[in-house]
């Protein structure tokens, strides 16, 4: 029986690589199952985070606002950490009052305050409650002694992993939600916290993934000259400096691994949705919050930079006679949180909140987009190594990366994709570099980023006199 309205599934990780899926080019990596949403529906290859950490990425999902519009700006333990202030009912909450059985499981990052159960979801099985069920099956701890850099659990087997443990959840909740008649349509949230560092594999994964044929990443390596100093200063605080490509290639092994386990994983979703003949009235949309840079310019996590292997995201979604299938991929500049967000309420007839500042997913991969976006934006305020903002503003061809202490950074993305190169002194890229600071000057001012003043402006429009600086100073 077809439903009134969709069932919606949104698969949201943490930490994932637009370049680590085998539909994006990978030349190793095994991931049939998002390959297959990819290619029955459709695959935006240029979909972008509103910023590259946790909590702020997600509360943007759950408000469809920007971090300095929704007020959560950085993760929780730092020293700016706030939860989201509402101006709208969140996305679940939405969904809820539509009338929709909201579920979620696995991840959940203090983006707002209080619990997701506080927001609009019926049930959330948080992914800490893992632990206990390993414990209760008579499992050892997963071994810390490789801290953030992974290693093997030997304890376990890919159906024990905690993947595995939160798609029993998911698949429990699915079920529970098609035996009851009162709703014709449920949402689904699976969070996983993987492919986020570290990577502690089962056994049987160990050896996928061979790391002596584990090619660099097109910025490794990096010295880093004419870079901001703060990504310097983030290499020292880990030890990683000078670290060779030998040492990153068992890091990225465990990476791929875990990615290929959290593929096999989806793959039972897909597998029930089917067996319950719903899996073509459901809409299925994977995506992750931001990248990770895994060696990256010779770099760990995601933080104090603005490089494509943090920025650039996968997002895929599928739902049979509602995307036009003469073709599966879409070019288009997408900002995933935000649109995503917008899409959700559109497929579930719900009219978004005015605050909300995303595009419909729908039209834009049907090409019915009114106003393509020309270039994507995002921003990033810190980390636990404290306050530093950036901005940045990317099109087809360049990306300019505004440090307001720091070095600025010019990218030519179509000659130099690995971004080792920066371009911000050279004088033939002026007109660019003038346009790209007005582009992000005017994106500032349309979302009230309170960035956007007259101390900054002064680096974002050189070639004026400094706003500070009376006119008749002497």
């Amino acid at each position: 029986m077809t439903a009134k309205r969709p069932n919606i599934l949104l698969v949201h990780s943490d930490q994932h690589r637009f370049d680590c899926v085998g539909v994006n080019g990978h030349p190793l990596i095994k991931t049939p199952n998002l390959d297959r949403i990819a290619n029955e529906g459709i695959n935006f290859t240029h979909a972008y985070t509103p910023t590259p950490i946790c909590s702020p990425a997600r509360a943007s999902l759950v408000t469809g606002q920007w971090p300095t519009q929704h007020g959560c700006i950085n993760i929780t333990h730092t020293e700016s950490y706030h939860p989201a202030n509402l101006k709208a009912p969140t996305l679940w909450q939405l969904l809820n009052d539509q009338g929709y059985h909201v579920g979620m499981v696995g991840k959940f990052h203090h983006e707002v305050a209080g619990l997701p159960t506080d927001h609009g979801v019926d049930d959330f099985v948080p992914e800490q409650h893992y632990t206990q069920w390993r414990k209760s099956q008579g499992i050892a701890d997963q071994p810390a002694t490789q801290k953030y850099f992974g290693q093997c659990d030997p304890h376990i087997t890919s159906n024990q992993s905690r993947m595995a443990w939160e798609v029993d959840n998911v698949l429990s909740l699915i079920d529970k939600y098609e035996s009851n008649t009162d709703n014709d349509a449920w949402f689904m949230r699976w969070d996983p916290s993987e492919p986020h560092l570290p990577n502690r594999i089962p056994a049987e994964l160990k050896n996928l993934y061979p790391p002596s044929g584990i090619t660099p990443w097109p910025g490794f390596p990096d010295n880093l000259q004419n870079k901001p100093y703060s990504q310097q200063r983030c290499i020292d605080n880990w030890g990683i400096r000078d670290l060779p490509w030998e040492k990153w290639q068992p890091v990225v092994s465990r990476y791929l691994a875990e990615i290929t386990l959290l593929d096999q994983q989806l793959g039972r979703i897909l597998d029930d949705l089917e067996a319950r003949n719903i899996l073509n009235d459901t809409l299925i949309i994977y995506t992750t919050d931001h990248g990770d840079m895994c060696g990256g310019h010779g770099m760990i996590d995601k933080h104090f930079n603005m490089y494509d292997d943090i920025m650039r995201v996968p997002l895929m979604m599928r739902w049979p006679n509602q995307i036009n299938s003469d073709h599966s991929t879409c070019d288009a500049f997408v900002i995933h949180e935000l649109d995503i967000a917008t899409t959700l309420c559109n497929a579930a007839g719900i009219t978004c909140p005015e605050t909300y500042e995303g595009r419909d997913l729908l039209a834009i991969s049907n090409g019915a987009d009114p106003s393509p976006r020309e270039d994507v934006f995002a921003m990033y305020q810190g980390a636990q190594q404290g306050l530093y903002s950036i901005r940045m503003v990317r099109n087809q061809d360049w990306k300019y990366v505004f440090h307001p202490t720091d070095t600025h950074e010019l990218y030519d993305l179509k000659t130099d994709p690995g971004e080792l190169h920066n371009r911000i002194d050279d004088p033939t890229a002026s007109d660019i570099l003038k346009h790209l600071r007005q582009r992000l000057m005017t994106w500032m001012q349309s979302i009230g980023d309170p960035l956007n003043n007259s101390w900054m402006r002064s680096q974002l429009e050189p070639d004026k006199p400094s706003p500070q600086l009376p006119a008749n100073f002497h």
